[in-house]
């Protein structure tokens, strides 16, 4: 590629390219489900890793940042200019192949990741092509101003459609919604009680659901993942029995506090007995079929909410959809939104 036009307009590209997949990606670090990154795939479990958040802020956010610079630098001329363009892209380069490789041990493939880490690699090429060969942007206010106009699209245009994207509420949900007295807040929480995840999420919910304990209609379904979850099934049965007999929130808690290997039928028995419950008529429910039909009732009710992909935990919080042990902000946000939207 000798043209300095070329190599610039496959900079700008590069950077454009950069830039939204980047901004994408933040819209999704940020909203309580993924608007681009398909829900359960690559993208969504490279976001819920230790790698995810440096210095407590969403990873994304970085690279927006640098390709920002770097597409001022695009637009400079100079020596200086150049130097400190190769500086800033060589060390993106070095970062963005050290991403794809951490990609590639853990397995997961996020296909924005992908774009964002390629670009910035190639974009240290080319600023070490354009110091050696010393070329700089064509002349000419029309041409960088468009150039510019473009690189703001490919920021704005995800922004704005994270912003007007609306997840699509299912039926199952849109009954709970129905089923609500005015004034409440309808939180759907499917949820397995040995899920580590589930577990985790509740540490941080729990308290913010139990701070607007008045102002929630909390519906729990049972999604017991019994084949790789041992003490889920009856985990899930005591919670549906000591439900019927009027302390289902109390045992749902016992039982999230409760270590996993507890959660035996003896266990959830010590724990319903601790809980007040008549043992008699707890173990009369255990053995019931309406129990057993609940529970498949409920892991049907699962089928019909969830998108291809999902998994547990799986929240609604009024019309939002919450996937994921989310942080606490999150959870925050979304008891907010629904309690203004139910005029509380």
């Amino acid at each position: 590629m000798r043209s300095p036009v070329l190599r610039w307009t496959l900079v700008l590209v590069l950077i454009a390219v950069g830039l939204a997949a980047s901004t994408a990606l933040f819209v999704d670090y940020t909203k309580p489900s993924p608007v681009f990154c398909a829900e359960g795939g690559g993208c969504d479990a490279l976001k819920h890793t230790v790698f995810a958040h440096p210095l407590g802020l969403p990873l994304p956010i970085f690279g927006v940042a640098g390709f920002v610079v770097l597409g001022a630098l695009a637009f400079g001329r100079g020596p200086r200019v150049r130097k400190v363009n190769l500086i800033l892209a060589g060390a993106g380069g070095v970062f963005g192949l050290g991403l794809l490789a951490l990609q590639w041990l853990l397995g997961e493939l996020c296909s924005y990741c992908t774009a964002v880490d390629t670009s910035v690699l190639v974009l240290g090429l080319l600023a070490w092509n354009r110091m050696r060969r010393e070329w700089d942007p064509p002349p000419g206010r029309l041409v960088t101003s468009g150039a510019a106009f473009a690189l703001s699209l490919a920021v704005g245009v995800p922004l704005v459609w994270g912003k007007l994207h609306k997840t699509p509420i299912p039926e199952v949900i849109a009954e709970e919604l129905a089923q609500t007295p005015p004034g409440k807040i309808t939180v759907v929480d499917f949820v397995d009680f040995e899920c580590p995840f589930c577990r985790l999420a509740q540490t941080t919910v729990g308290p913010l659901l139990a701070s607007r304990k008045d102002q929630v209609r909390l519906v729990r379904k049972m999604v017991p993942l019994t084949r790789i979850h041992s003490h889920a099934l009856a985990a899930a049965k005591a919670a549906c029995c000591a439900e019927v007999l009027g302390k289902g929130d109390a045992m749902a808690d016992a039982l999230f506090a409760a270590p996993v290997e507890a959660l035996t039928t003896d266990g959830c028995a010590a724990l319903a007995e601790s809980l007040g419950l008549p043992l008699d008529r707890y173990r009369a429910c255990l053995d019931d079929p309406a129990t057993d039909a609940r529970i498949e009732h409920d892991k049907h009710e699962f089928e019909r909410a969830a998108a291809k992909g999902d998994g547990l935990p799986l929240m609604w919080i009024g019309p939002q959809k919450i996937m994921g042990a989310q942080e606490a902000d999150t959870f925050a946000r979304a008891l907010s939104d629904a309690a203004s939207g139910a005029g509380l």
